[in-house]
């Protein structure tokens, strides 16, 4: 998917649209030297201090800086790619309807058309992977075309196609016992989703 992103340092919103970045990256990838690296060294403050994401932040700090890039990896393996069935499958279409490449990945496909977005063809994964959904998030947030990148859109995107199944996959990960770093991902997801849960209700209220 390619998007322009705002790079306003002042804006709130880009502690959002950086923290959706982040996430989708967890989610699509293990984390490379240079990520661990990062966390090693800079990363240290909450999102918010004080706020529910403070703990589970501190958690994947903490899990980040334990990493390796061959334990990442070993783990990522394990729960995402092992051989035959995955232990996780990370696809809306599992969770809403028991398969891959279902409905809900069609109904997904018309709403990001009708938004001007399509999938890059060198991605592997469909667009229903937590990780492309939290990239949409990312640029509806931040994104530099105002018709697209709003509110109301991001309302309608997270409520259709985020919130539904975002806390199963959590507590589907949090379940494996091979998750470690993932398992401070799942929760560091979750509690992000609720909060942005919390808001859009108070902007519907």
């Amino acid at each position: 998917m390619n998007t322009e992103l705002s790079t306003d340092p002042f804006s709130e919103e880009v502690a959002r649209a950086e923290l959706y970045g982040l996430l989708a990256s967890l989610w699509l990838a293990p984390p490379d030297a240079g990520m661990l690296d990062q966390f090693r060294v800079a990363v240290t403050q909450a999102p918010e201090t004080g706020s529910a994401l403070e703990a589970p932040w501190q958690a994947l700090v903490a899990r980040m800086r334990a990493a390796t890039v061959e334990s990442a990896a070993a783990e990522f393996a394990a729960l995402f790619q092992g051989v035959g069935k995955p232990e996780v499958f990370p696809y809306a279409s599992f969770f809403l309807a028991g398969f891959v490449n279902e409905k809900p990945l069609a109904q997904l496909r018309t709403d990001l058309a009708a938004i001007g977005l399509t999938r890059d063809a060198a991605l592997l994964e469909t667009e229903d992977h937590v990780s492309f959904l939290f990239e949409v998030m990312r640029y509806l947030i931040a994104g530099d075309d105002a018709g697209v990148s709003n509110l109301e859109q991001q309302r309608r995107f997270f409520r259709a196609h985020i919130q539904p199944w975002i806390e199963a996959l959590c507590k589907a990960v949090d379940a494996q016992p091979a998750a470690d770093l993932w398992r401070a991902v799942a929760a560091m997801t979750l509690a992000f989703v609720q909060v942005e849960t919390q808001a859009f209700d108070l902007l519907e209220a």
